[in-house]
């Protein structure tokens, strides 16, 4: 494993549990100092924190609310004040709130709306200022398949990530001229903690319908995130990277 993120600081947000937690620990593998942040599982946070810490890598995790303005301009100005610098953003925070349509309700429709999305739009901005004036950066938002093709059931959480993918690409004409890349990360069905509870028949007919004929897992979404943050990718922006196990081709 080659550290194409030694030197970095990476910030990950949501970062307690499933995709989150992956990007992070695969992050610090790759030789980045991570700051993360965490909202209700406080305890998972901590343990992630000194998990990762133990390696010799500097990891520090926030209590931070994505999807408040004030506290995320906070956050990015005590990542700045502990690292030094901003690198990497991930954009990962997110919650679904399922229901169809007709029943759907206005609060429903608002909270999703707001974690997954105004989130996007609150950290992407103050951690423009620091990157603005590095002159580089890389900002990876994580959207979802569902928002290029949609899905019954979820009309808040495709809107979200639909809105993603095109906040992506406007902020990547924004800002390429500073050398500050923003690309999305689109995943399939990923296993974690949330599809362990689902009826397993069901999981085993979402599988045989994928191509490669299984789940993904939250390290196949951290490894491409991993080079989006790198410099692997530098001529690669405003792009969304589908890894869905070719779901939606």
């Amino acid at each position: 494993m080659t550290n194409t993120l030694t030197g970095k600081v990476a910030l990950v947000t949501g970062a307690s549990k499933g995709i989150g937690r992956a990007i992070a620990a695969h992050f610090a593998q790759l030789g980045a100092d991570v700051a993360f942040t965490y909202l209700s599982s406080v305890e998972k946070g901590k343990a992630l924190e000194t998990e990762l810490s133990a390696n010799g890598t500097k990891v520090k995790g926030y209590r931070s609310d994505a999807s408040d303005y004030a506290q995320a301009e906070q956050l990015i100005t005590n990542v700045v004040a502990d690292f030094g610098k901003l690198d990497i953003l991930v954009n990962n925070a997110g919650i679904t709130q399922d229901g169809l349509l007709m029943r759907m309700s206005e609060e429903q429709w608002d909270n999703v709306l707001r974690v997954n999305l105004k989130s996007v739009f609150n950290l992407t901005k103050a951690a423009t200022k620091p990157m603005m004036r590095a002159k580089a950066g890389s900002i990876i938002n994580m959207t979802s398949v569902v928002g290029l093709k949609g899905n019954a059931g979820q009309a808040n959480y495709a809107a979200s990530k639909a809105g993603i993918i095109g906040f992506t690409k406007s902020v990547a004409l924004e800002l390429g001229s500073r050398n500050i890349r923003c690309n999305a990360v689109a995943p399939g069905f990923i296993e974690t903690e949330m599809t362990d509870a689902l009826d397993p028949k069901q999981v085993d007919e979402w599988r045989k319908a994928i191509p490669l004929k299984r789940g993904g897992q939250p390290e196949d979404v951290a490894k491409a995130t991993a080079f989006l943050a790198s410099d692997d990718s530098a001529y690669i922006t405003g792009q969304v990277l589908q890894v869905d196990g070719g779901m939606l081709t």
